[in-house]
Formats: structure tokens, sequence, C-alpha cells
């Protein structure tokens, strides 16, 4: 079994937490002074962001000098999708400068995305390295050590889970890998003092057998933290505890205290987890940091929704879910939006991305300070019958139904199911359980009413089976979903189930593979 630090290292051990957390004293009082004035920092940002790049070819062509008001940049430069900055970014991996933005970049994050095979590159530039993605690490400790005073958080080992792609060239001027190899690439060789596994073991492209080098090399180390997906760190700790022979990962490593999570949503996972780490003093702390930029921060443990950060050489615009996909959509800078509605979120940043739509819809749950949750993407929904269901409805309903059942979900998806008049519908859902319901019915049933809880329209489409017919489950084999993202290459890191899918493409590809 592991043998951890003597009474006399812990001691000296908790007066290096002590003696370090001065330094993010300064930024806790700068997020807290900035949550209240996002608009004014936000005008800034652009500003800057247009002065930077004003010399490039992206800003000549859109003559970012004569730029002046938040009205002159809508009209001049217009919504853009990957596909058509693509052509701009080649240019950049092909070593070309003063393109999308002045200085050279050599790193691309690259990433599949959850709806297509073809992989996206997207530039990481060294200020959205360092003015995002690490300041946006640095604030997820400022914010965890201002809520736990009393945190161990440096006197341990820190483990990242991180992608499966490890950096590899492009060409003799370029080199791209997933988002966290490439921030593992370029981070500080003072954090790899306090991180788990080593270098060589996270940057493993062979999923299956990264997971075997890390559960050998980290299951006697003393661990306090873990950074990862949900969905893929699950994979690691029941590895963890198989190798152990234990039945709760405190067990393992009794100084246990934060998993900083994201990527997609907690609730289908938070019950697993508690019954997993059943320790009141663990912690769980949600982020938002995506290839494309550094997006928010859970500062609030009662809280799930995330604060906006300002400041990170980001400028944000919002479309109405109303207006998705129209030609001439209303956009919305961050100060006019509501709490209460979906938008879909455009970005302009120090990564070179202009008006970039990213794909991801978020709900504002509050205003000053700006809060939102993620509430699913522009591309996986079910609006079939209007019933305009999200990511995040089908998330709490898929928990609240196991805790009514005492049921666990491992991993789901969901499509619309015509029927032959094409009149009514039903939604089909697959179901991958950890722990089956005593009646598939019976969950179907709570799943049922628990979406017509937290979705009006869906609870209007569902009135007397008017529109839809009660919800359709099939239960999943064991290892479905695992097997569905092995054949395509997306196993492990930042790779993600579709949830929820307008159409049935990858609910009959799912079903093929269950038979």
């Amino acid at each position: 079994m592991p043998t951890f630090a003597s009474n006399s290292n812990k001691k000296s051990m908790d007066i290096l937490t002590r003696s370090i957390s001065p330094i993010f004293r300064l930024r806790q009082k700068e997020i807290e002074k900035l949550s209240l004035q996002p608009d004014e920092v936000q005008r800034r940002e652009l500003r800057a962001l247009l002065k930077k790049a004003s010399n490039t070819e992206w800003g000549k062509k859109y003559d970012f000098r004569n730029i002046h008001t938040y009205t002159d940049f809508c009209e001049r430069i217009p919504l853009q999708s990957y596909e058509e900055l693509k052509p701009y970014i080649t240019r950049m991996i092909n070593g070309e400068k003063n393109i999308l933005w002045p200085t050279a970049t050599r790193w691309y994050a690259k990433s599949s995305g959850t709806t297509s095979d073809k992989s996206k590159f997207l530039p990481v530039t060294k200020e959205i390295l360092q003015g995002c993605h690490y300041k946006g690490g640095f604030d997820c400790v400022a914010l965890y050590l201002r809520n736990n005073p009393e945190s161990r958080f440096f006197s341990k080992k820190g483990l990242i889970l991180g992608g499966s792609h490890s950096p590899s060239p492009l060409n003799k001027q370029a080199h791209c890998g997933d988002l966290s190899a490439v921030l593992l690439q370029n981070l500080n060789p003072l954090i790899n003092l306090i991180r788990v596994p080593c270098k060589e073991i996270i940057l493993m492209d062979e999923w299956e057998e990264k997971i075997k080098a890390i559960v050998e090399t980290t299951w006697n180390q003393d661990v306090n933290n873990l950074s990862g997906v949900p969905s893929w760190m699950l994979v690691l700790i029941k590895a963890i505890l198989k190798k152990t022979g234990k039945e709760y990962l405190t067990e393992v490593w009794p100084h246990l205290e934060v998993f900083f999570h994201g990527g997609i949503s907690f609730e289908p996972y938070r019950d697993q987890y508690k019954a997993l780490i059943p320790d009141e003093k663990m912690h769980y702390m949600e982020t938002y940091n995506a290839s494309e930029g550094f997006f928010g921060i859970q500062d609030d443990p009662a809280d799930s929704s995330l604060l906006i950060m300002p400041d990170y050489g980001i400028f944000y615009e919002f479309i109405p879910m109303n207006e998705v996909g129209s030609e001439n959509p209303v956009i919305l800078p961050l100060e006019v939006v509501e709490t209460g509605k979906n938008y879909a979120m455009v970005i302009t940043t120090s990564g070179g991305l202009w008006r970039y739509q990213i794909g991801d819809t978020v709900r504002f749950t509050s205003l000053f300070p700006h809060k939102y949750i993620i509430s699913g993407r522009t591309k996986h929904y079910i609006n079939a019958f209007g019933e305009e269901l999200m990511v995040d409805n089908a998330d709490k309903a898929i928990q609240m139904a196991c805790r009514l059942t005492g049921t666990k979900v491992k991993e789901y998806a969901a499509a619309p199911l015509f029927m032959l008049d094409k009149a009514k519908g039903v939604h089909e859902w697959l179901i991958e359980f950890e722990k089956l319901p005593p009646s598939i019915e019976q969950f179907a049933e709570k799943l049922d009413k628990s979406l017509k809880k937290l979705n009006s329209d869906y609870e209007a489409k569902r009135y007397k089976d008017i529109s839809l017919q009660p919800l359709k489950i099939t239960v999943a084999k064991s290892g479905l979903f695992y097997e569905w993202l092995s054949k395509k290459g997306k196993l492990g890191g930042q790779h993600k189930i579709p949830r929820l899918s307008n159409n049935r493409e990858y609910m009959e590809e799912l079903l093929e593979l269950n038979q």
C-alpha cells in the first residue's frame, strides 16, 4: 500500500500551501471587481483585439483601424464558421504570418468536435495560451482557494487526465494536438513537480494503454486533486479501484479534496462520483475550457452556474436560439443578454478567431455577476415537434429519474422517431445503465415526467399525446458507447457522446452496434 508523508513532512507541506496562497489573493479581488463591470471590460477587450490585429491581412480587409463602435464592428465583420476561416488557418499552418493574428503561431489545437470525423485545427497563439488558457487555470485555483481556505492543495499531487492525441508536427513550422496536450507541452516545468502522471504517459496516443500506464504510476501517489472530463475520469477511477481492490477512491487517496471537471455536464455522473468518493469534504468545480478558449469557471460551490470571465482576450456575442441559422440573425453583445434565454455563443479572440460561431449554447442565470450554464450545442438538441429539448434538460431529467428509481445511468443518447403518418412522433432513448431500474417502464415514466417539469415546450407537446407519444427506451448493451467511440477513433480526452440529435444518424449507428 502507498506510504505517504510523515507528520513532520505534512506540517512543512501545509506551510507550502499557506506560503503560495497569497499569490492568488490579488487576483481573487480583481475577479470580484471585474464581475460587477463586465460590459466595460468587454468593450476594452474588443478595442485591444482590433488594435492588435489592425495590420494583419484580416485587419486590413475589414479596415479595423476605422472600427470605432460596436455597430461598426457588426457592420464590417460577418459571422464566421470554421469552414470560412479554414483557408486562412491553413496558410498560417504553412508558415504565413500576419493573416488572422500578428504573432507567429506554432501550435494548433486539434478538435474533431462531436458532429464530424473531420479535424479542425484552431490556432493557439502565445496570447491565448498565456492570457486565456493558463490564466483560466490560475483563476480556477484562485477561486478554489478563496472558497476553501483550509485547502492543502499544493502539499499533494494533482492528476490531470488529458486528451488522446499527443503533439505531432503538421510541418516544420507547426505542431498540433488535443488542447490538453498542447497545454501540457507548453506548461511551466515547475508545475510538473506537483502533477502526475509524467508527460510521457499523459501524452500517449493509445487510450487504453495510457489508462493502464496512469494506473500503474499513480495508484500509490498521494493525489489530492483531479482534472479532466467526468466520463473519462470515471473510467480511470474504476481502473484504480480494480487495481487496488478498494471500494472507495478515498481509501486509495485519503487526501483527495477536489475534482476540476469540464467538457460535458457533470449531472449524469454526480451520484456515481458521490458513491465512489463518499466524503462530504470532497469538492467539485466546473470549468469551461474549450479548444477555442477558456470561457467560464464555477465560482460558488452552491451554484452550478459558471462565471463568465471577461478579461481573457475574448469578446463575446450571443445569438438567440430562434435566430440561429437565419440569414441575418440578431446578434447581441454581453451587455444586453437576458436571463432564462438560450443563446448560441459567438467569440472574437486573441487566437485569431473573428466572430466565430463556436457551436455551444448557454443560458444566463444571473447578471452582475454574469453567470450561465452550458445548455447544449447548436446541433445537439431535439426540436422535431416544437419541444426544444436541450442537453441540460436531458441531463437533469436523467439524474432526477435515477434518484427516483435507485438507478445509475452510464451513458445515453436520444433522437426523434417519426410515426408512419408523420403527424406524431416519439423520442427514442438509448440508455446504457450502470445499475438497471426495477422496471424500464417505470424509469421511462419518471424520465418523461421529469422532462415535463423541466421543459414547458416538451410538456405542451406531450399534453394528451397530441404531438409526442410517451418516450421509448432501448437498453444499450454494456460498453456500447465505448465501442462506438472506439470505432470512430474517439476514445478518451475531449471526445463526447452526442446526447441529443434532431436526426437519427447517430442513433441508427448505435442501434446497429447494439444488436
